[in-house]
């Protein structure tokens, strides 16, 4: 995307609950604060690693809601998790990041069993534009900001201002040196969706999220993540961007995000 050197991670961990976030979740509405797409991946990472030591039995995500009580200066963040259901087939549990106490994001998620279902997959949802459909853009031409110029390779074809067909290859880790699930490096992107095709020119009016609901068919594969985006706004300063998610297998998912409207004095 640009000359920049590629960082090696967004977080870096200090230890079992805290992070250090590195200067390249810079964020597209601020540039001196994080961009809220890193630190909700580092929960959802936080989350699934804290079933894992707690039960044997194989769940995978399916539902993840988070709400962004704040924003997040670029710093060390804290992680905390605990479970709200427990059970052997199906959990919620909850998460939050906070900043020198204070919450940022609260996030629940609910984890399924997984099993055997491949004789009944099938979807009506419509099909993305391959690969060889879109065309190479630079989102930084629209948007400031290190995670913007440090999300990888981007490929759109665009309807109209708020319809658009993106694909995205991300190519950051979300951890220096530390493993992390397909679930959790699709939800350190899926943010972006609510910038991949602005109804109206960011620099105009801010169109902010206050939340995110992912709901999953299943984990991604491979390194493209496919958005079918539609974004609306309402005539009260309420806005909503809606997004089918796609892997090159097909789709994986859905994604809606509330939205502030502000014009610009």
């Amino acid at each position: 995307m640009t000359d920049r050197a590629i960082p090696n991670a967004y977080f870096d961990r200090i230890d079992a609950t805290h992070f250090h976030a590195t200067s390249f979740v810079g964020g597209a509405w601020n540039i001196a604060e994080q961009h809220v797409a890193p630190p909700m991946g580092l929960l959802a990472h936080v989350i699934e690693q804290g079933h894992a030591t707690r039960s044997p039995q194989p769940m995978q995500l399916t539902r993840l809601s988070i709400e962004i009580l704040g924003t997040i200066p670029i710093g060390v963040v804290e992680v905390t998790t605990s479970v709200v259901r427990p059970g052997r087939s199906i959990e919620l549990a909850e998460g939050t990041l906070s900043v020198a106490g204070r919450p940022a994001l609260i996030a629940r998620a609910w984890l399924q069993h997984t099993r055997d279902t491949s004789a009944l997959v099938g979807s009506s949802l419509s099909a993305m534009p391959t690969l060889d459909d879109v065309e190479r853009v630079n989102p930084s031409d629209q948007w400031p900001g290190a995670f913007i110029e440090t999300v990888g390779e981007v490929r759109r074809r665009q309807e109209e201002p708020g319809r658009a067909w993106t694909w995205i290859r991300p190519d950051v880790p979300l951890l220096v040196g530390e493993p992390v699930s397909a679930t959790a490096r699709l939800v350190a992107l899926v943010d972006i969706a609510n910038g991949v095709t602005p109804r109206v020119d960011p620099r105009s009016v801010a169109f902010p999220n206050l939340d995110l609901t992912l709901h999953l068919l299943r984990p991604p594969v491979g390194e493209w993540i496919g958005f079918d985006t539609t974004v609306s706004f309402g005539a009260t300063g309420l806005g909503l961007t809606s997004t089918v998610l796609h892997d090159l297998d097909g789709p994986i998912g859905t994604v809606a995000q509330t939205l502030t409207v502000r014009p610009h004095a």
